[in-house]
């Protein structure tokens, strides 16, 4: 069966979303340092811990916390000028950011959601350093709820309001980097209920999310500041978390390619009963490839390495077999040897291969005592990694006896996924006692417009076709195109300004990230005023974003950009059309369009195109 051929509803697909959206606030959600980002060679300090899990209030330790501390890993922290005590874990936190509640309130408002009449803060275990405390504090704000799509409603479960992890820089066998200016920003996680039943579905939940959460008005924007998990399962299956999508274009994607795993994975377990398959004993066969000329072996064991392998009775042939575009079940193996420190494996269903024997491949099989209807999967390692990862590899293995692990996976570029830790259970979460409860006041909140009425208000009230109404309300500047139409702006100049124009300048190679607010203000007001022209208003912007220390004022008269009267536009039009007379009678008005751009370029902005347009035509119709 293909992908093509798929019947979601015959499966039993059922899907999940958690939204992550990080929210623009003044400050932190439990300190009053700046949420702005920097760049990790901005840090003026660093530091390093060693993080471990703590038992719950119950005296449990959850099992994806336990993974992960089996491989004792540095994690190095980067600190920077507006890095604060709380930030390095050495400060109780402060108490919750009311900005940050209110915000979350107003999503709740736009979801049908209720909120908790008092929020507590929980701390979640997460040592895989993307946090120096080893947890991660969150609050329930708001349950209950509802989106629509056109396949029907979706449920929303509840509403998150937590902060947001370190940003990993970079990351080595022996640990990882993290920045600690992304840590501690507000952001919402929003679940829905699993009542999504197709992967369009999916994508069109979590666009419709999407637009609820920037009708706020108060969230990032940019890669990196919304991230969307998919939970999904199929009848005979298993729930199955992919964390990390970065972009709505792969979710659809992504649920398709996990429901081919599924499907390909009960495949293989009803395969596996069929032979009666099971799985050996990891053995040392490190004496097989003593004379190896494989690079990757016999690196391994020219660092004092071991070579240890397990046979899995049943399994030749499948293995190899494919369960997401370029992914097998010996990548799945692969992925969990991984976690425990190797660089992957080697299985016989691809030997031989890189520099592996055919005789070498005989020698493992008898050292194992598999047959030529088994499978033999290996790992060349450091002494301390080699058996972990092979035991590890070989604990995936019976489980794909059993069809689908419950897991958590990690989103790939390409809609495939890869294995990162078990799911988590309840022993994750325990009380922040370091924080006292908050009592959410909806009464107060404002419910804003949706960004779906606002390009419907811009169509209607400012006459702007759909598609540019549609940029201007989903873009970051729509405050800006309104104090512009407010100051007596043609909405559509202030329109492709605020959006076509600065988009033009970047790719220019313009700064137009240095062009604040009070630059836009500033070259509106002289617009409105007739002071400089529409066409001047490029050129006024990139003189502003490449200083920006000067009002707009002043770069207009320095650039020299104040409107033109007509004395002078026609001047610069004979001077011109003077410069261009044997064109001019060779073509008559066929010459107007090369004439009209360089008479415009002569005036530099100083002038209205049509009144330009409208000189030119009679210079040229005086000598035509």
């Amino acid at each position: 069966m293909t992908d093509g051929d798929f019947d979601y509803e015959d499966l039993g697909l059922v899907a999940g979303l958690e939204i992550h959206q990080q929210l623009d606030t003044a400050t932190k959600l439990f300190c009053a340092c700046p949420t702005t980002r920097r760049e990790p060679e901005e840090h003026d300090r660093a530091f390093t811990r060693y993080l471990h899990p703590t038992k719950s209030e119950l005296g449990e330790i959850d099992e994806a916390a336990l993974e992960e501390s089996q491989v004792e890993r540095e994690f190095e922290y980067l600190a920077f000028d507006t890095t604060c005590l709380v930030e390095e874990d050495d400060e109780p936190p402060h108490r919750l950011d009311e900005e940050a509640l209110d915000v979350a309130l107003e999503v709740a408002a736009l979801m049908d959601m209720t909120p908790l009449d008092q929020a507590h803060v929980m701390r979640k275990v997460v040592i895989d350093g993307s946090n120096t405390s080893g947890f991660q504090r969150s609050s329930l704000v708001a349950q209950g709820g509802e989106i629509e799509t056109s396949e029907g409603a979706v449920g929303i479960e509840d509403m998150m309001l937590e902060e947001e992890s370190a940003a990993r820089v970079e990351e080595s066998d022996a640990g990882a980097t993290f920045a600690l200016d992304r840590l501690g920003i507000p952001l919402v996680e929003i679940g829905t209920q699993p009542d999504i039943r197709s992967p369009e579905q999916a994508r069109e939940a979590a666009e419709r999310i999407g637009m609820l959460l920037r009708s706020t008005g108060q969230v990032k924007r940019g890669l990196g500041t919304i991230r969307q998990d998919v939970n999904v399962s199929i009848a005979d299956g298993a729930r199955v978390e992919m964390k990390g999508v970065q972009s709505l274009d792969d979710i659809d994607d992504l649920v398709r390619f996990e429901v081919q795993r599924q499907v390909r994975l009960l495949e293989i377990a009803d395969e596996l009963a069929e032979r009666d398959a099971s799985v050996g004993e990891v053995q040392d066969v490190t004496d097989v490839f003593a004379e190896t000329d494989s690079s990757v072996v016999r690196g391994a064991l020219d660092a004092d390495g071991l070579v240890f392998a397990v046979p899995l009775y049943g399994f030749d042939g499948l293995v190899g077999e494919e369960l997401q575009p370029d992914r097998r079940l010996g990548t799945e193996l692969s992925d969990h040897a991984k976690r425990h420190g190797a660089g992957g494996i080697f299985h016989t269903d691809e030997l031989p291969a890189y520099g592996v024997t055919e005789d070498e491949v005989a020698a493992l099989r008898e050292a194992v005592g598999a047959g030529e209807d088994d499978a033999v999967a290996m790992v060349a390692a450091e002494a301390d990694v080699a058996r972990g990862a092979t035991e590890a590899a070989a604990d995936r293995a019976r489980t794909a006896m059993e069809g689908v692990p419950e897991e958590t996976r990690g989103a790939n570029e390409d809609g495939t996924t890869e294995y990162l830790r078990p799911l988590p259970g309840a022993a994750r979460m325990y009380p922040e006692t370091d924080v006292p409860p908050v009592e959410p006041d909806p009464s107060e909140v404002e419910v804003p417009e949706l960004l779906t009425e606002k390009v419907e208000r811009y169509t209607e009230a400012f006459d702007l076709n759909e598609d540019v109404a549609e940029q201007v309300a989903y873009g970051r500047r729509w405050r800006l195109f309104e104090d512009a139409v407010e100051r007596g702006v043609d909405p559509n100049l202030a329109a492709r300004t605020v959006e076509s124009t600065v988009t033009s300048l970047r790719r220019d190679g313009v700064p137009v990230e240095n062009l604040a607010d009070e630059h836009f203000h500033g070259v509106f007001d002289l617009v409105a005023e007739d002071e400089i022209t529409q066409e001047g208003v490029p050129e006024l912007l990139t003189a502003l974003a490449e200083e920006p220390d000067r009002t707009a004022a002043e770069a207009a008269e320095e650039a020299g950009l104040g409107s033109a009267d007509e004395d002078v536009v026609r001047d610069a039009v004979v001077e011109v059309v003077e410069r261009n007379e044997e064109q001019i009678e060779a073509e008559g008005m066929g010459a107007f369009s090369g004439l009209m751009g360089e008479a415009m370029g002569a005036l530099r902005g100083k002038a209205e195109g049509d009144l330009v347009s409208e000189v030119l035509r009679e210079e040229i119709q005086k000598r035509s």
